[in-house]
């Protein structure tokens, strides 16, 4: 990531509330914030939390070639969010459909326990998001926008 996470008042808040030093790092640098233009797939889901994922994601010869996401959430949501589309970048759609809440969880270090259903949420967006651009590429890049409600 390459970022110095400054020792001010939110970081030390969210070290004491169980997030680690690297979900945190997620959490401030915020990177793989934002959206794609004319993105091949995008997927939205709103979580039982009332946090919602959105994941725009452009796929090259069967590779995420880039992806970005946008969080309305707490910083667990957006730290996850942040990772999982870390992970995805530049992998295979086959190697993507292999990232689930332990590998996430892995990258993410640790999360508060009452947190876990955002890095779940994180995940359930990203997998819904490749199976909707399976479902729906029929060989064309053309934009397909899909919005799904989770409610568990």
């Amino acid at each position: 990531m390459g970022i110095d996470v400054l020792h001010d008042d939110a970081y030390k808040m969210l070290l004491e509330a169980g997030y680690s030093e690297k979900a945190i790092q997620y959490f401030h640098a915020k990177e793989n914030i934002g959206t794609i233009e004319d993105a091949d797939q995008i997927t939205k889901i709103t979580g039982p939390c009332g946090d919602t994922i959105k994941i725009c994601l452009n796929v090259d010869d069967e590779k995420v070639s880039d992806a970005k996401i946008q969080v309305f959430g707490c910083p667990g949501a957006v730290a996850s969010g942040c990772a999982v589309i870390n992970l995805v970048k530049g992998k295979t759609l086959e190697q993507a459909r292999q990232i689930d809440i332990d590998v996430l969880y892995k990258e993410l270090e640790k999360l508060p326990d009452k947190k876990i259903h955002c890095a779940r949420l994180a995940v359930k967006t990203l997998q819904k998001t490749l199976e909707d651009y399976s479902k729906n590429n029929n060989g064309s890049h053309d934009r397909v926008v899909n919005e799904s409600w989770e409610r568990n």
